[in-house]
């Protein structure tokens, strides 16, 4: 059974000196000389997460080079409608389907490694931007023009950079966390995404909550790296750039770790047959034979059987044993003793009340949105009650922000939400154009975030400030946003659970 590592792009500093990133570049080399109607072509692989060939607001045809981006001559239809646009993503499906789109392509480089007389045992490098040091900035291999030869570097892409991206690319330091891996379930559970999103079918983006996985780190980084109009910021974009695999092996190498430290995956046939399952869309992809291969979530969950393992391990954000919990207890004033301790999970058994609710639609234009959300008296009152009585035989309330239907036309922007003046986290908008498109796959029905707002619910309650009538919700975008590309908002909703 062959062993294939991956290991981090860091290795070597990040230059060419690091040997997988310097045969990366050849493979990547030979499958961007091929057509985009040919099923092993670098084209058509970013075609299967997603495509933009025929208009929109950031249609291929407008990519600048290096390299340029062919639209032409395309595969016939039932082809497309067998490969592209598959990605999974506000989707409990998003980890397994990613795996396997990972695995395929790095199948398709790994033969034509070898072919170049690279090494037989090459696998895919990861790009782990929450390791120490600079490991926050891009490698520097990918900012090379040239390769050690002098011939032109396949892993600098124009394109990456759009017009106010700085062009030394980092993700800066507090804007993304590793939180997710304390995520106690796999799948969304009331206002909860949970780790890997709510269950859905086949879903190409928009409408559901993102996973904690998804949202923060990767969400983030694809609107950090991408920037305003670059083509990581967008889903039918972002695949043609090389850095896209490193970033989503890093994903996948934080899945990995999340089962080791004994974390489950979902049980639910749907979840482990896939969609294919239930009559949707199956998972597929082009062998370098160009046989199809089908996989399901079932097949991607054991790593041994997958061929692969990777050579870091990413540690839980909180110390083992001192979990959200306990540090919530504590900081509530309830002593959680040592040993088997309870769980939000397990404890809290509660369907989810709205207890405030926003007027009418909102836009955001310029720098800032402000919005009073008005709580339901008696309703929040439960919430009060719920804090003064809490103790680990009566577990208090989670509080969330719910912001519904977000549309806009311009997806490389990340909103800081802020609830009473105290920050509730950073949410992008990474898929905002093909949610909120009509004609889209889910009929533009926009983005919706969920927020949990509890710690600062909790700091309200311990200020003696919890009796209000409303609640102010800012939201300030990165990047200020023109009257061109004003976003809307549904409502913003407060939810106990």
């Amino acid at each position: 059974m062959a062993d294939y590592v991956r290991k981090n792009a860091w290795g070597d500093n990040g230059t060419f000196n690091n040997p997988d990133l310097l045969w990366y570049a050849k493979g990547v080399r030979v499958m961007q000389s091929r057509a985009l109607n040919e099923e092993n072509s670098w084209w058509f692989f970013a075609a299967i997460h997603g495509e933009y060939l025929d208009g929109g607001r950031f249609p291929w045809a407008e990519i600048p080079s290096p390299p340029p981006v062919p639209r032409s001559p395309r595969p016939s239809q039932s082809v497309q409608e067998k490969y592209w646009n598959q990605c999974q993503h506000q989707s409990w499906y998003f980890p397994p389907w990613h795996r396997g789109y990972l695995i395929a392509i790095e199948t398709h480089l790994r033969k034509e490694i070898i072919a170049l007389g690279g090494p037989t045992d090459w696998a895919l490098p990861y790009w782990n931007y929450l390791g120490p040091g600079n490991q926050n900035r891009m490698p520097p291999a990918f900012a090379e023009h040239t390769l050690p030869d002098g011939t032109s570097n396949p892993l600098f892409v124009e394109a990456r950079y759009g017009p106010d991206q700085d062009r030394n690319i980092y993700i800066p330091e507090g804007d993304i966390t590793n939180k997710c891996q304390d995520a106690e379930f796999y799948t969304g559970d009331g206002m909860d995404a949970g780790y890997g999103g709510f269950e859905t079918g086949f879903w190409h983006g928009g409408k559901y909550s993102s996973g904690k996985l998804e949202a923060n780190p990767h969400n983030l980084v694809h609107t950090l790296v991408g920037g305003s109009r670059g083509v990581m910021s967008y889903p039918g974009s972002a695949a043609l750039d090389p850095i896209f695999y490193l970033h989503h092996c890093n994903i996948d190498r934080m899945w990995a770790d999340w089962n080791a430290d004994g974390n489950k995956n979902p049980t639910k046939l749907n979840w482990l047959n896939g969609p294919a399952a239930v009559g949707e869309r199956e998972f597929v992809m082009p062998n370098p034979d160009k046989s199809p291969w089908v996989f399901t979530p079932r097949e991607m969950t054991n790593m041994a059987e997958l061929d692969y393992r990777y050579d870091e391990r990413e540690a839980t954000s909180v110390a083992k044993g001192f979990d959200a919990f306990t540090l919530r207890m504590n900081k509530l004033g309830i002593a959680v003793p040592e040993g088997d301790l309870p769980t939000m999970r397990s404890k809290i058994e509660k369907a989810s009340e709205v207890v405030g609710v926003s007027k009418g639609k909102h836009q955001l234009v310029g720098n800032k949105l402000a919005v009073s959300v008005k709580m339901d008296t008696t309703s929040w009152k439960n919430v009060s009650k719920s804090l003064r009585s809490a103790s680990l035989a009566n577990i208090p309330d989670q509080v969330f922000l719910e912001i519904e239907n977000v549309k806009g036309t311009e997806d490389g922007n990340i909103l800081t939400i802020s609830v009473n003046g105290k920050s509730a986290g950073k949410i992008s908008l990474f898929g905002l154009l093909d949610a909120s498109e009509r004609d889209g796959h889910h009929g533009g029905s926009g983005l919706t975030f969920v927020v949990n707002i509890t710690h600062i619910i909790d700091d309200l309650h311990l200020n003696n400030n919890l009796d209000v009538s409303s609640l102010d919700v800012d939201i300030t975008p990165m990047r200020a946003i023109n009257e061109e590309h004003t976003i809307s908002i549904g409502r913003m909703s407060i939810h106990r659970e």
